[in-house]
């Protein structure tokens, strides 16, 4: 089936959504009480988010004004910046990793913490995505996104799936943390989704390019076929445009040429690939459109600023770390 068959049906901020699959997940169940505040560490190239499940909390992330959390509302901090929750104002601040924690397994813990008044519970989780399209979209979001899950009828499923979030977390029982990261999964796509219904920004940008019928296409198509041999011309044809009509259009929106986004984008995939897996580089060549190795290689090196080897190596590195 030809490319042009397919783009009709294609949804590319849905495309752009499906890579939001989380991997590196951490979680904590948090049980406070009154009068408590917790400062939480930066974690870079990560995404926060916190589920207050009963009480509530302020939260206060620098250049973002402080923001009462009930329970039922979802919260995100997507550029893993370093940020405070506290019950109330002028109460001393604890670093996380100051404060006793009981570690269930290697990827989740529980947290109990304050001066004995109004309890709160949360669970957390430090998540990171490694799909380019996922950096991506995160990267384009606000420092602090909020959903409250009880604000319309529509969310009635994610009160469900917050109370169904907050059971797995009490019992973790038997596959209890491969629950909590499917839920944080869709919680985290509803709350982006909640946000580009809401936020002009989310008009804007690559976010806006996706949502342009033509523009939009063209980069769904790069995405799903990103080693066929795309031209500007065969780009153009198959979202129904002449050549300098996408170009223009195509630079306006996406903030670089065409061709330049293409080359970037297979890096990029490259990059990520070369992390999860062995396969001999030839292969990777192929895959994202190169004719030679040492083709990719050069390309690799210009984009990304190392060989591909020592980038796989430097990736194994900070594995064994």
């Amino acid at each position: 089936m030809k490319a042009k068959d397919l783009w009709p049906a294609i949804d590319p901020l849905g495309e752009a959504l499906h890579f939001l699959r989380m991997s590196g997940s951490f979680y904590c169940r948090s049980e406070v009480t009154a009068p408590w505040s917790v400062a939480l560490p930066a974690l870079d190239d990560c995404l926060m988010f916190h589920v207050v499940t009963a009480g509530e909390c302020w939260i206060a992330v620098p250049g973002v004004a402080p923001r009462l959390l009930r329970a039922g509302e979802f919260a995100l901090v997507p550029h893993g910046q370093g940020h405070a929750f506290y019950s109330g104002p002028d109460v001393p601040t604890v670093a996380l990793f100051d404060l006793p924690r009981q570690t269930v397994s290697e990827r989740y813990e529980v947290l109990r913490h304050g001066g004995g008044g109004a309890p709160t519970s949360m669970v957390c989780g430090v998540v990171r995505f490694d799909h380019p399209a996922a950096e991506r979209l995160v990267k384009l979001l606000p420092k602090l996104l909020c959903v409250d899950s009880a604000s319309a009828g529509q969310h009635e499923w994610m009160q469900h799936s917050l109370r169904l979030m907050m059971s797995e977390a009490r019992t973790l029982l038997p596959g209890g943390e491969t629950i909590i990261t499917r839920l944080a999964d869709i919680l985290v796509i509803q709350a982006i989704r909640n946000w580009m219904a809401q936020d002009p920004a989310a008009q804007t940008g690559w976010i806006g390019a996706l949502q342009d019928k033509q523009i939009g296409r063209a980069l769904a198509l790069i995405h799903l076929d990103p080693a066929r041999p795309w031209t500007v011309a065969s780009l153009a044809s198959e979202v129904a445009m002449s050549r300098s009509a996408l170009s223009a259009r195509f630079t306006a929106r996406v903030g670089e040429p065409v061709m330049q986004y293409l080359a970037r984008w297979r890096m990029h995939l490259a990059l990520a690939q070369l992390k999860e897996d062995d396969a001999p580089l030839a292969d990777l060549a192929s895959r994202h459109g190169y004719e030679s190795e040492a083709a990719f290689s050069r390309a690799f090196k210009r984009w990304v600023g190392t060989s591909p080897g020592a980038a796989r190596q430097a990736s194994r590195r900070a594995a064994r770390a």
